[in-house]
């Protein structure tokens, strides 16, 4: 994402010690190569839904479905949680995530701005479960 989105992502702010804090504080769900992390998805409450976040694939192994998976643990943590639906957040740019998340069974239902901006720089999507 770097260079194409505005504002730049938070993750990038992210240290070790902030990581490993988030993982306490959420669900994190991770797929492994051997030992290495190769794709992460963080999930929380934001009632009434199950609020996906900081989803990641490395670029070696996008393409294979692993977001898919990601989202289908998440999707049977939530229900297993008695949440009535999924929620993300994309950024306008990310053209190739929205479509993605369509796929999945997201639909578009509102945009927000980071603050300082005065127009969209997210999207919101949802799906029902």
């Amino acid at each position: 994402m770097e260079g194409r989105i505005d504002p730049p992502s938070s993750l990038l702010r992210m240290t070790e010690d902030s990581l490993k804090q988030k993982a306490r504080e959420e669900d994190l769900f991770l797929i492994l190569n051997n030992s290495d992390p190769i794709a992460c998805l963080f999930g929380s409450s934001k009632e009434p839904d199950y609020y996906i976040g900081k989803l990641a694939v490395d670029d070696a192994h996008r393409g294979k479905g692993l977001s898919r998976q990601l989202i289908n643990a998440a999707t049977q943590e939530a229900a297993r949680r008695g949440f009535t639906g999924m929620r993300l957040e994309t950024r306008v740019e990310l053209r190739e995530n929205h479509r993605a998340f369509r796929a999945m069974g997201f639909h578009l239902v509102g945009a927000s701005a980071h603050e300082g901006y005065d127009h969209a720089t997210s999207f919101t999507f949802r799906r029902p479960l």
